[in-house]
């Protein structure tokens, strides 16, 4: 893998550094994040919420917010519909809450996805409405391509309210009451990139304020900070860059994450093994928390995680969150069998293919997204995993850096049924007879559309350090950049001719555990995750590696994670 080292302005970083009492390298940090000012740089380090904007500056805010006071002042028969991954169930959660507090019984709702698809669907509806029409239906998290869904709803007098941050593949739906920013806003809003959480924290802000300014004693114990801790996890676990307001609301919600009394957040916690104690990060939710929610979805019903988030029931609540850790590993497991078949496979049937399609009929749909997530970082190869769903193939693509899974599917677009995403991934479903002409067609138009052949692996260093900055202080700092993830990268360091004093010690499938000498402390531990290469003691090498805290039985203490290594020339 090619090593570069992101360019800074290194005289911008060192006067970043003297007025902020930093580090050099956090100084590097902060100007790699576009933070070219002191006074930029505080404002991201110490994000507030009144520097959220007006929820009413949305599109549509307004008459969104209006139809909603109608149906708590009216008492009306309510439904709310959710998608099924973290961000529509912590959607679904916070709205439900709050028109509890406002002494409605809203009706919720997700799509069994092995029965009902993607998103709002007919079969779903007449799941919910069940012979008892409601008089509003709000969908969260989905419904801006479900033109005829809603069209059915209005059909039986019910009033639609939309909530939804996708792209709109077809015309925006119509007599609805529609808000998507992607739609009807600004390309330059400050609020464009929020998750559909973030959006349904906009409404109850909303909300909140109508009932106050009406008077309604009903609110005055509300506390709208309590749903941040619902709008962390589903901005983190929907990848949306994690800048301007997503920070601000992530920033503030891993905080309530760890402080708030919500029963069902503290059993999920507690079975994913997270130290109660223990400061939670933005990995906490994408690799123990949100798989956990995302389990019943893939697998079973994902009104499972919603009747855990809305417990305030301690014993339910723990039973709610073994089940679903159980589901987890059911996952896990399903996952592993059909990720190791399709290795063999791809490493035979694509081995000078610039991409990777493969079809089983035995894979589980739920599980497939994951799996090309594995296969294509494994080969470094854009990466089509499909499963069997009677006679559809139906699955998920996963790209590399700078090659366009969009671009792609628009040339195989008569092959396909339904497709969509973004260049990075989208999920697709074809007739299964045209699975082998799928796969012809697709590294047809790889080679097409990059005939220099795919982008050489790249690894981006944010700086190199010497062993002896590897220590406390450093992670300290880097502590005020959290949360990492899309648009916020967690950096990676590059460390000069480092000599292991021992083996790595091998643990696991796959995984390997050293320590590193430095002069700060007696030495730093490090962990190399699934890496069939591990660099031997004795001889002197470059490591690309990771730097945080790791938590164990109520103490922290430093640790590496080891990215990539090379020996030293």
């Amino acid at each position: 893998m090619h090593w570069t080292t992101i360019e800074t302005d290194v005289a911008r970083a060192r006067e970043l550094s003297a007025r902020l009492g930093v580090s050099e390298v956090m100084g590097h940090l902060l100007c790699q994040r576009g933070l070219t000012t002191a006074e930029q740089a505080e404002e991201f380090l110490r994000p507030r919420l009144a520097m959220l904007d007006d929820p009413f500056a949305l599109q549509n805010m307004d008459a969104a917010v209006s139809r909603i006071e109608a149906a708590v002042e009216n008492r009306e028969d309510v439904v709310v519909f959710g998608d099924y991954d973290v961000d529509g169930v912590t959607s679904t959660v916070q709205l439900v809450s709050l028109l509890r507090m406002l002494e409605l019984e809203p009706r919720y709702c997700v799509p069994r996805r092995l029965e009902e698809g993607y998103g709002l669907s007919r079969e779903a509806i007449d799941r919910v409405i069940d012979g008892r029409l409601p008089q509003l239906f709000i969908a969260l998290d989905c419904g801006t391509n479900a033109q005829e869904p809603i069209v059915y709803l209005r059909e039986l007098g019910i009033d639609v309210i939309v909530v939804d941050h996708h792209q709109a593949k077809v015309a925006a739906p119509e007599d609805c009451i529609f808000v998507n920013p992607h739609v009807n806003d600004p390309e330059d809003a400050p609020w464009m990139d929020l998750c559909t959480a973030g959006l349904v924290f906009k409404v109850l802000h909303g909300l909140l304020k109508r009932r106050r300014e009406a008077e309604d004693p009903r609110v005055a114990s509300i506390q709208l900070k309590d749903y941040l801790d619902l709008v962390a996890m589903g901005t983190i676990a929907d990848l949306v860059p994690l800048q301007g307001e997503n920070r601000i609301l992530s920033w503030y919600g891993l905080r309530h994450l760890r402080a708030n009394g919500r029963p069902g957040v503290r059993a999920l916690a507690a079975v994913s093994g997270l130290d109660a104690a223990q400061e939670l990060s933005s990995g906490d939710i994408s690799f123990k928390l949100g798989p956990r929610i995302n389990a019943s979805g893939r697998l079973a019903d994902a009104a499972l995680p919603i009747q855990l988030l809305l417990s305030d029931c301690s014993k339910t609540c723990k039973g709610i969150s073994m089940e679903l850790d159980e589901m987890n590993r059911e996952r896990q497991a399903i996952e592993r069998c059909i990720a190791e078949e399709a290795e063999r496979r791809a490493e035979t049937e694509f081995a000078d293919a610039p991409g990777i399609v493969l079809y089983g009929e035995d894979w589980h749909p739920g599980v497939v997204g994951i799996v090309a997530s594995r296969v294509s970082r494994r080969f470094h190869k854009p990466c089509v995993i499909l499963g069997a769903e009677g006679d559809e193939a139906k699955g998920s693509g996963r790209s590399v850096a700078d090659v366009n899974l969009v671009d792609v599917f628009q040339r195989c677009t008569d092959l396909l049924g339904h497709w969509g995403g973004h260049p990075m991934a989208a999920g697709v479903s074809l007739p299964a007879t045209n699975v082998p002409e799928f796969a012809r067609r697709f590294n047809e138009s790889l080679r097409t559309l990059y005939p220099a052949g795919l982008p050489e692996p790249s690894l981006k260093l944010a700086a190199w350090l010497s062993p002896d900055q590897l220590g406390a202080r450093l992670l300290g700092e880097m502590d005020r950049l959290h949360p990492f993830g899309q648009g916020n990268p967690e950096p990676v360091f590059g460390i000069r001719e480092i000599v292991l004093d021992a083996p790595p010690q091998a643990f696991g499938q796959g995984n390997f555990r050293f320590r590193l000498n430095v002069p700060e402390a007696a030495s730093v531990a490090g962990v190399a995750w699934r890496m069939d290469d591990v660099p031997e003691a004795g001889e002197p090498i470059d490591m690309a590696v990771r730097f945080a805290w790791n938590y164990w039985r109520n103490n922290r203490y430093p640790q590496l994670t080891l990215v990539d290594w090379k020996y030293s020339s």
